[in-house]
């Protein structure tokens, strides 16, 4: 659904939809941008290019070109030195939003997490079975 915002680049305000992010001005100099970078990218030669020798050759910010591989307008698959962060620690990833690394380390702390609940919850049932509840017979044989 569209929504009325600022551009994030030059703070103007547009209606925002699910293919924008920036104003109409902004996006056509992104349209520029992402035609400098692909003409660059799809040389043979430019292919192995690794994103500090796009950055420097295309004049176009990193942040950009990131964007332009996480929406999926340039692939990685074409590209074998093109990469972006992992949303955790920051190492160059090709898929996905974190590494394996911390994919795996996310792994071990929930099934120390799940450990734990199972360790939390037969406590608690074990607890619950040796607990006397002498005031609740109290109450039932006045009751009667």
């Amino acid at each position: 659904m569209a929504e009325l915002t600022n551009c994030l680049k030059c703070d103007s305000i547009f209606v925002k939809n699910k293919f924008r992010d920036v104003c109409e001005k902004c996006w056509k100099e992104e349209e520029k941008a992402y035609e400098t970078v692909y003409n660059f990218m799809r040389k043979r030669e430019n292919r192995a290019a690794t994103m500090k020798q796009v950055v420097e050759a295309t004049d176009v910010e990193e942040e950009l070109i990131l964007k332009f591989v996480k929406t999926g307008r340039l692939k990685l698959t074409q590209f074998p030195n093109l990469g972006y962060p992992c949303d955790k620690c920051g190492a160059i990833i090709r898929s996905g939003k974190i590494c394996d690394k911390c994919t795996e380390e996310l792994r071990k702390d929930l099934h120390i997490h799940s450990a734990e609940e199972e360790r939390r919850k037969e406590i608690e049932k074990r607890d619950r079975q040796a607990t006397y509840f002498a005031v609740d017979e109290k109450f039932r044989r006045r009751g009667k």
